[in-house]
Parts: C-alpha cells; sequence; structure tokens
C-alpha cells in the first residue's frame, strides 16, 4: 500500500523557521530496494492529500488519484512531497512584491529551501531520479505560479511544472516580462483554469480564465511546441480546492506521463 509519512519540524534555514513535510511513497516503495522513482514536489502541503491530518476536508486527493493512475498503468509510481504553508502564504509564494495587495516577496528565500535544502534532502534520503524530466512541481493558485517561476529559473532541475489556476498576473504579470525564451531543455508544462474563473480576495479583481489563456500563448508565442504545453480551460470552474480535485486526474496523466 502507499503511505504518508508527515515530518514536522523540518528546518528551512533560508527562511528562518522550520516546515512541516507530507511525503508519499506509492505501493511497493521499498527503500532498500535498487528501484529509483521520480519525484513531483507540491505547495500547500495542508491541502494535497485525504488524509485524517490535511488541513481541510476538500483536498486534492493526490494520493488516490496516483494509486488509482499506477494501478491502472497510466502512470509508473511517483514520490510526492507535499511542503505546507507557513503563516505569510501570499509572501512565501510572491517572487515579486505586490503593491496592489501590499505584499512584500518572501519568495526568493522559499525558492532557496526547495533547491538548496528540501531538494537535496528528498534525493539522499529517499531512492529518487533527481534529473529534471523526472522532477515535477505543481501547485495552485499562488502556488502555481511560484511552480512557474521555479520551472523557469532552475530548468536544469525541475522538467515538469503544473499550474492550477496560476497567479500569473500578480505583480502586473511580471512572469511575463520575466520568461522571454524558451529555456532549451526538457519541458511539459500544464496549465488550467476555470473559462471564466475571476475572483478578488486581495482587494482587485483576479481574472484567472483569461489570464491562464494568455500566458499559455505568451508560451507559445515562444516556441514551446504542443507537446511541451497544455491549457485547460473548465466552463464552471471557480476557485477553489474542489476544483483543483476535480481536474487534478486529468492533470496529472498529462503532466507525468
Amino acid at each position: 500500500m502507499s503511505a504518508i509519512q508527515i515530518l514536522r519540524g523540518f528546518h528551512s534555514p533560508q527562511e528562518g523557521f522550520h516546515r512541516t513535510l507530507r511525503i508519499y511513497t506509492p505501493a511497493g516503495y521499498d527503500p532498500s530496494s535498487d528501484r529509483r522513482y521520480p519525484v513531483l514536489y507540491m505547495h500547500d502541503g495542508q491541502n494535497v492529500f485525504a488524509h485524517p491530518e490535511s488541513a481541510r476536508y476538500d483536498t486534492w486527493c493526490a494520493n488516490r488519484v496516483l494509486d488509482d493512475m499506477a494501478h491502472e498503468g497510466h502512470s509508473e509510481p511517483w514520490i510526492v512531497v507535499a511542503v505546507d504553508h507557513g503563516t505569510d502564504r501570499l509572501g512565501e509564494y510572491s517572487p515579486w512584491d505586490e503593491p496592489r495587495s501590499h505584499v512584500t516577496a518572501r519568495g526568493e528565500p522559499y525558492v532557496r529551501f526547495i533547491i538548496d535544502t528540501l531538494k537535496p534532502y528528498v534525493d539522499s534520503h529517499f531512492r529518487t531520479r533527481p534529473g529534471p524530466e523526472w522532477t515535477g512541481l505543481m501547485g495552485s493558485s499562488m502556488g502555481g505560479l511560484i511552480s512557474l517561476y521555479l520551472g523557469w529559473r532552475y530548468p536544469e532541475l525541475f522538467g515538469r511544472i503544473g499550474g492550477m489556476s496560476p497567479s500569473v498576473m500578480w505583480s502586473h504579470g511580471r512572469l511575463f516580462e520575466e520568461w522571454t525564451s524558451h529555456t532549451r531543455r526538457w519541458t511539459r508544462i500544464y496549465l488550467d483554469a476555470g473559462a471564466e474563473e475571476n475572483v478578488a480576495p486581495v482587494g482587485w479583481p483576479m481574472c484567472y480564465g483569461q489570464a491562464t489563456r494568455d500566458f499559455y500563448l505568451h508560451l507559445k508565442g515562444l516556441g514551446y511546441a504542443d507537446h511541451e504545453l497544455a491549457l485547460v480551460l473548465e466552463p464552471g470552474g471557480y476557485h477553489h480546492e474542489r476544483d483543483w480535485q476535480r481536474r487534478l486526474p486529468m492533470a496529472l496523466r498529462w503532466l507525468l506521463s
């Protein structure tokens, strides 16, 4: 059977506090065997798994999706490392300041934690395949933004990027300005949103459907091909865990295949 291990008090020296990790290992994982596994890193770890210690009733149920995918042969087994957010979620997932919401960027220390502390720890304590083709990032909303940012900044580490309702309009669309060329690395990028998804949680309208479509077209214009890039715009989709849960099986089948 698959298992979820919760590591509390995992120190982030770059940020100066401790985080909680929730690590899913697939059925058949044996640390003493020679088999190695790809790894997907996910943000907002409190909401990732169907588990008694998850923070919300409506989670992504990623463990159930991955169990089904492996059982049905849609994907080989993956390890998932879900990282809980801290007390300043918006700041932690912000690569840049957002003056409209009075948010100061704290994304760079979080990025350094992922690449300098977390990934080396996972690669040394679990039987992983550390190459970019076998290492992914995924998140929703601001978690989608920081996933895309990490994939753009470090394509030599992360080749598979999933952004569900990604906040690409953050900081006046700064990601559009920064991501100006194809990384020329092995790449697989999944984007989705509700077709008319539009919310204003931090004081100004965030038009997720339109912005996600625009970012997809932006990447296409930079030369990303159909086998590297996918877009799903769901009619009636909203900005909520239930919607990301509903789309996750489709997202992971494409992203991890």
